[in-house]
């Protein structure tokens, strides 16, 4: 059972989808499933995520940040700070439902969603748990990766030095188109949800270069941590999986995909859904009466 649900978050009102495994029993785990970089709740990948692990038993909660989707804030103003607080609003709102056993909320993220999932995780402990597809821990680092070249970097630390300048000026954020942020080969920008953030402000890029979930992960420690990441990912380097590992405490595990780039639930990857399973089942176990439907 999907219903839509409205949580508050600093003034601004954040939409969500709760999902309710059918013929639950009593208060159950919950999983928050969060979206990439300007994405929202409504993106394909993000659908089969939160239904993957309805199937399994959980309650999921799906929701767009501020700023995206069909959530409040300003459209394209996206600040990782800002971001930590909505995760950790909604972690707030969970422990308020009956449906849910407040002491088992797990975060599940792809992307930006990971590096934020990561990031909350490590600095609140009511959470229990963090899956992180495709994240990142040094936004400094990883920028100056997907801007390689002298050319390309000169460009993206220009158009940061343009926007500060521009706000100084105006009060008013200088937009930035999404490609020159974080490149996407064009193969994969099919993936983007409709309605995906397509201009930032470039108080965003600055924002991105000061966040550095590796520096606090491992607080989340002795939580169990999980990290999916492509071998050869094409958007997010695969270097920034493996320096957020080499921080973590005790409960972490590194995974690297040869068959699955960027987006990892685009091509219904049977392997995938194996290895969420069994790190489910031995660290954030369903109870029994909730026996999972079969997954197609």
């Amino acid at each position: 059972m999907q219903t839509k649900v409205s949580i508050s978050s600093d003034g601004l009102q954040l939409a969500g989808v709760l999902h309710v495994p059918e013929r639950a029993a009593g208060p159950l785990p919950a999983v928050v499933v969060s979206h990439g970089f300007g994405g929202n709740k409504d993106g394909e990948t993000h659908v089969v995520e939160a239904d993957l692990y309805e199937s399994l038993g959980y309650i999921v909660l799906r929701f767009d940040f501020r700023g995206c989707g069909e959530s409040g804030g300003k459209p394209g103003r996206i600040l990782c700070e800002d971001q930590v607080a909505d995760m950790r609003n909604v972690v707030t709102w969970l422990t308020t439902r009956p449906e849910v056993q407040p002491d088992r909320i797990l975060l599940s993220g792809q992307s930006f969603g990971a590096a934020i999932s990561i990031f909350a995780g490590a600095v609140d402990i009511r959470v229990s748990g963090v899956v992180s597809m495709g994240g990142w821990g040094d936004g400094l680092k990883k920028s100056q990766d997907q801007h390689p070249t002298p050319e390309a970097w000169a460009q993206f630390t220009q158009t940061m030095q343009k926007g500060q300048r521009h706000r100084e000026q105006t009060g008013e954020s200088l937009m930035v188109k999404r490609w020159d942020i974080v490149p996407v080969p064009e193969h994969l920008r099919n993936h983007l949800p409709p309605g995906a953030v397509m201009d930032f402000t470039a108080e965003t890029m600055q924002s991105i270069c000061a966040f550095r979930p590796k520096d606090v992960v491992a607080q989340l420690a002795p939580r169990p941590l999980l990290m999916l990441h492509s071998a050869n990912d094409s958007v997010t380097p695969t270097s920034q999986a493996i320096s957020v590992f080499e921080n973590a405490g005790k409960g972490a595990e590194l995974i690297l995909l040869t068959e699955v780039d960027h987006f990892p639930f685009a091509d219904g990857n049977g392997r995938l859904v194996d290895i969420l399973k069994g790190w489910l089942e031995r660290y954030f176990p369903v109870a029994a009466q909730m026996a999972a439907k079969k997954v197609a």
